[in-house]
C-alpha cells in the first residue's frame, strides 16, 4: 500500500516513514498543507498519516478539503492534542481513526491496516486465491502452506492483485502503489516483479491481460 505522511517534525516523520517501510509500505513524506494538498492531487494513496499542526496550511483543512472533494482516502490524525474536543472535531471533519503522540509504529500501523480492511469492505484479514493465501495482519504470503520470500514491491504487487482478485489492475495502477515519488521506476521493472512472482508463487497464478494490465482469478 502507499501511504502518504504528512508530519511536520523531521525525527519524528523520519522515523514513522522508516518504521512503515519496513512494513512494506510505500511511504511519501511531506511536511506542510501546501505539499499534502498537491500529492494529493496527483495520486490516490491508500491511506493518509495525517499531523494537525502544519506550515502551510493546518491539517484539519487538509482533511476538509479531502472530504469535500468526495475522497474516501482513509485518514489517521497523529498528533499531541489530545482533549476530547480535539478528538472530537477530527473525527467529525472526516478522521478514520486518531492516534496520539509519543505512538508505537507498529500501532500506526495495525491501524492502517484496519482502516484499510474496512474501506475496502474485507473483514477478513486472510484473502485466498489458489494455493497462495495473503495474511494482510503479518502482511505475510504463503504458497502451499510455506511462506514465500518475497520482496517489500512483491508484496505489494500480491496484495493489490489479490484485493482486486477477479478484477484487472492496469500498470499504471501497481507503478502507483509500489512507486514514491522519490523512485525511478525502469522501463521493465514490472514485468520483472510479474516474473518474479510467477517463479515464487506458480506460472498460473497471475494473468497477464495483454495490453491492458494483469489480475489474479478467484476461481484459480
Amino acid at each position: 500500500m502507499r501511504i502518504l505522511l504528512v508530519e511536520d517534525d523531521d525525527m519524528l516523520g523520519e522515523a514513522v516513514r522508516d518504521g512503515l517501510r519496513q512494513e512494506s509500505y510505500v511511504v511519501d513524506w511531506v511536511r506542510d498543507g501546501g505539499a499534502a494538498l498537491a500529492a494529493l492531487s496527483a495520486v490516490a494513496f491508500s491511506a493518509l498519516v495525517l499531523d494537525l499542526g502544519l506550515p502551510r496550511g493546518d491539517g484539519l483543512s487538509v482533511l476538509r478539503w479531502l472530504r469535500q472533494g468526495g475522497q474516501t482516502t482513509p485518514v489517521v490524525i497523529v498528533t499531541a492534542r489530545d482533549r476530547i474536543t480535539d478528538r472530537i472535531t477530527g473525527l467529525d471533519a472526516g478522521a478514520d481513526d486518531y492516534l496520539i503522540k509519543p505512538f508505537d509504529i507498529d500501532e500506526l500501523s495495525a491501524r492502517l491496516r484496519a482502516i484499510t480492511r474496512r474501506v475496502i469492505g474485507c473483514a477478513e484479514s486472510m484473502l485466498t486465491v489458489g494455493d497462495v493465501m495473503l495474511d494482510l495482519r503479518q502482511r505475510l504470503v504463503t504458497y502451499r502452506g510455506e511462506p514465500a520470500a518475497l520482496t517489500a514491491r512483491e508484496y505489494a504487487v500480491v496484495e493489490l492483485l489479490m484485493r482486486k482478485a477477479g478484477c484487472l489492475a492496469t500498470r499504471a495502477e501497481i507503478e502507483e502503489e509500489l512507486y514514491g515519488f522519490e523512485d525511478d521506476i525502469g522501463s521493465n521493472a514490472i514485468e520483472v516483479h510479474i516474473h518474479n512472482l510467477r517463479r515464487k508463487l506458480g506460472p498460473l497464478f497471475i494473468t497477464n491481460v495483454k495490453g491492458r494490465g494483469y489480475r489474479v482469478d478467484n476461481g484459480r
